[in-house]
C-alpha cells in the first residue's frame, strides 16, 4: 500500500501537534511495510526532498515569490502547491490512499483524490468551533465551512477520541459510521532517559519540588488558571517551583504570577530542544495540564511515558486519557483551586501518585503504542480500497 500524506507542518516545522502526530505515524507505517509519501510546506533549509529511511519520502514545497497573502489565501495557494507536488511525485509510484490532516491540506487531498481516482480519508485533529468555543468571525466560519466539508468529501474520518468522535456527530451531522476513532500515540522509548542533580538544578533547587506545564501560551492550554491555583499550592506546600515551558508569548502569565504574589515561583523556559523535554519531564514532580479545551491531550501521554503523575482538567479526550485516582488526577475545568487540591495531592501523597504512574506508563507502552496505532489506522485505508 501507498499513502499519501498531506499537512501544512510536519518536523522540522512545528505549528501544534499535527507534525509530531504525522512524524511518528508516517514512521510506524513505514515501520510495517506500507509506502508513505508526505507531501508538507517547506521550512527554513529543511531538504526539499529527502527519504529519510526506507518506505518513507517527504516533499516539501513553498508557494514561491514573495507574496503577502491574508491567512486563508496564503493556505489556498499551499494547497495548489501541495497538490501540484504530490501529483507530480505519483508519476514515480500511483498512490492508493490520500490522507488529509485537518482542513489545512483539504483542498489538495480532494484535488489528488478526484484527479487520481482514489479514496480520501481525513484527520480532524480539532474543530474551529471546538477550538474557540464558538464562530465568532468570518474567518472562523469560513474555516468551520471547509471543515465540514471536508468531512463529507473523505470516505472515512479519523478522530483521536471519543469525546472528538461525538463532537463531529454534533458539529458537522456526520454519520457515526463514517468516523474511526484511532487514538493518538506517544514513543515510550523517548522517555527512557537518564538525568542528573545538575540537570533538575537548572530549574529548581535539591529541596524545591517542580510543577511542570508545557503548551502553547493561548489561553485553551489553561496556563492562566495554574497560575491563579500558584498561591493556594505555595501556602500549603511553599517549597514549590512551577517551570513552564513553550514557545509564544508568555508575558501576560509573567505579569499576573507577579500580581497574586507568585512571581518568584514561577521559571518560564521558552522554547524546549527535543533532548531537554524528556528529561523535565522525569525531573518534574507533577506534570499538569488544565486545558479549557483539548481534543485529546499528547503532552499527558509524554508525562505518563515519563512515568511523571499527571493532573489535567476534565475535559474533551484527556479528560478519558486520565482515570482519577487510577492513572492520574482530574480537577474541575477552569478552577484554580480544583488544580491546587490534586497538585497538593500528588506532592502530599507521593506513594499514590507514584501507583498512579507505574499504570499510566503502562499504558503509555500498550494502549498508545504506535505500532498498535498504525495498524489501526492502515484497517482504515483498507476499509475504503
Amino acid at each position: 500500500m501507498h499513502v499519501l500524506m498531506l499537512s501544512w507542518e510536519y518536523p522540522p516545522r512545528l505549528v501544534g501537534g499535527i507534525a509530531r502526530h504525522l512524524y511518528d505515524l508516517a514512521n510506524a507505517l513505514a515501520d510495517q511495510g506500507v509506502k508513505v509519501t508526505v507531501v508538507t510546506a517547506a521550512f527554513g533549509e529543511a531538504a526539499g526532498y529527502e527519504e529519510p529511511r526506507e518506505n518513507l519520502r517527504v516533499a516539501r514545497t513553498s508557494l514561491g515569490g514573495i507574496w503577502h497573502y491574508d491567512f486563508e489565501s496564503e493556505i489556498m495557494h499551499l494547497n495548489f502547491a501541495l497538490a501540484a507536488e504530490a501529483i507530480r511525485l505519483a508519476a514515480d509510484e500511483p498512490y492508493d490512499v490520500v490522507h488529509s490532516h485537518d482542513w489545512l491540506g483539504g483542498y489538495a487531498g480532494n484535488t489528488v483524490a478526484h484527479a487520481l481516482g482514489i479514496p480520501l480519508v481525513s484527520t480532524i485533529h480539532q474543530t474551529e468551533v471546538g477550538r474557540n468555543n464558538g464562530l465568532h468571525s468570518a474567518e472562523q466560519h469560513y474555516i468551520n465551512n471547509v471543515e465540514w466539508w471536508l468531512t463529507y468529501q473523505s470516505r472515512r474520518v479519523i478522530v483521536c477520541s471519543d469525546y472528538m468522535h461525538g463532537h463531529l456527530q454534533w458539529a458537522f451531522g456526520l454519520p457515526a459510521d463514517k468516523i474511526r476513532v484511532v487514538y493518538n500515540g506517544v514513543d515510550s522509548d523517548r522517555f527512557k532517559v537518564k538525568t542528573d542533580k545538575a540537570f533538575r538544578r537548572r530549574w529548581a533547587a535539591d529541596h524545591e519540588k517542580i510543577v511542570f506545564f508545557i503548551g502553547r501560551m493561548v489561553r485553551e492550554k489553561g496556563l492562566h488558571v495554574l497560575v491563579e491555583a500558584a498561591p493556594k499550592v505555595l501556602y500549603y506546600h511553599p517549597n514549590t517551583r512551577f517551570v513552564v515551558a513553550g514557545s509564544g508569548d508568555s508575558s501576560w502569565h509573567r505579569a499576573r504570577a507577579w500580581q497574586v504574589g507568585a512571581g518568584l515561583s514561577f521559571y518560564f523556559t521558552g522554547f524546549v530542544s527535543d533532548e531537554d523535554l524528556p528529561k523535565l519531564y522525569k525531573v518534574a514532580d507533577v506534570a499538569t495540564f488544565p486545558s479549557l479545551v483539548e481534543p485529546f491531550g499528547i503532552v499527558a501521554l509524554e508525562a505518563m511515558a515519563a512515568r511523571t503523575p499527571v493532573v489535567v482538567s476534565d475535559v474533551g479526550g484527556m479528560g478519558s486519557i486520565v482515570r482519577h485516582g487510577e492513572n492520574g488526577f482530574k480537577c474541575y475545568p477552569d478552577n484554580p483551586s480544583s488544580l491546587a487540591d490534586q497538585i497538593l495531592h500528588v506532592l502530599m501523597a507521593p506513594d499514590h501518585a507514584e501507583e498512579c504512574a507505574k499504570v499510566a506508563l503502562q499504558e503509555a507502552r500498550t494502549v498508545y503504542n504506535w505500532k498498535r496505532l498504525a495498524k489501526l489506522t492502515t484497517e482504515v485505508y483498507e476499509e475504503v480500497q
